[in-house]
């Protein structure tokens, strides 16, 4: 062992610089293999009704409102995304979810993405209503509209208005097509005044209780049984409506359509649930190996600026003492 390792010292030089030319040569050219992966195709779908403008979430120290900390929390869910993955953003207020295009592939439109995760607004809202539950229908009927299937990433506090009584609760016990879609609940434990702002975005109060009632002898009998409610805004501190995370709700309604809820406070936890969601296809793609072949090339070449001196010293130690 000595002698080779003697007679491997006097070559060493010449081989580990063979070596090492040779891997950063291999890295220069790139070779790859094929791996299978999960392809997934995502709709993110931002409440847009006015509860979410309550200022009860906190970011960086600053206390924000629900929509706001959807829109930083989804930007950065964007950001860590693998390529080939597809995205499409969504916009739920009153019965319905619209969606701004069909899922376009992460990095190829990553801006695009953005810009439109940066414009989402209460003011797009076609409703004062916010309707959830009802939701659901529309969502399906849209998905099947995609030239490929998504999966459903709904950010939402839950908040029903108005409240939802016997008469004007839909049925989901036949529901259809909720199969592992992810409900991610935005808000506080803690009530807060929901804000009730201008066209200009000019705060003028706040919602009152009786906005979240349904007006008398007109759910029954409203366009498909939806009901009005009041839109006055709080006579005083007193009047006002308080709103907050509605977890237990969601939960159930996750139950109802074999969906899944989770608190939307990490992106980590957030992430964690995505990858539990089906794929929407296993692609084979190839995984480059120049980075591997550019460390090997480095191993080498700093290997021969280490002495094997050291190594041999240790070897005819262990034969003495032998």
């Amino acid at each position: 062992m000595i002698n080779f390792l003697r007679k491997f010292r006097e070559d060493s030089n010449f081989i580990l610089l063979f070596l090492a030319v040779l891997f950063l040569l291999l890295a220069i050219i790139n070779p790859s293999v094929p791996i299978t992966k999960n392809i997934y195709n995502y709709i993110f779908i931002v409440d847009i009704s006015q509860s979410m403008n309550t200022p009860d979430m906190s970011l960086d120290a600053q206390k924000i409102s629900r929509i706001e900390y959807s829109k930083k929390t989804l930007q950065r869910l964007v950001e860590r995304l693998p390529c080939k993955t597809k995205v499409s953003i969504g916009m739920f207020a009153g019965v319905s979810v619209a969606s701004t295009y069909t899922p376009i592939e992460v990095c190829d439109n990553f801006s695009s993405i953005n810009n439109t995760i940066d414009h989402l607004d209460w003011r797009s809202t076609w409703s004062g209503n916010s309707r959830l539950r009802e939701s659901m229908v529309t969502l399906a009927r849209l998905i099947r509209s995609f030239p490929e299937s998504a999966q459903v990433v709904f950010f939402t506090d839950g908040e029903e208005a108005p409240r939802l009584h016997t008469f004007n609760t839909r049925d989901l016990s036949q529901f259809q097509g909720g199969q592992d879609w992810l409900f991610v609940g935005i808000g506080s434990d803690e009530g807060t005044a929901i804000p009730k702002f201008d066209s200009n975005n000019q705060l003028i109060g706040y919602w009152s209780n009786d906005s979240f009632a349904l007006q008398p002898g007109i759910a029954q009998i409203s366009e498909s049984n939806l009901g009005t409610r009041d839109n006055k805004v709080a006579s005083g501190v007193s009047d006002r409506y308080l709103s907050k995370l509605d977890e237990d709700y969601l939960k159930l309604l996750a139950q109802e359509i074999k969906g899944n809820y989770i608190k939307g406070d990490s992106v980590e936890t957030i992430l964690d649930a995505m990858e539990k969601q089906k794929a929407a296809w296993r692609d084979q793609s190839a995984y480059e190996l120049r980075y591997f072949l550019s460390l090997l090339a480095l191993i080498f070449f700093t290997l021969r600026f280490i002495s094997v001196e050291n190594v041999l010293h240790l070897l005819r130690f262990r034969k003495d003492a032998h």
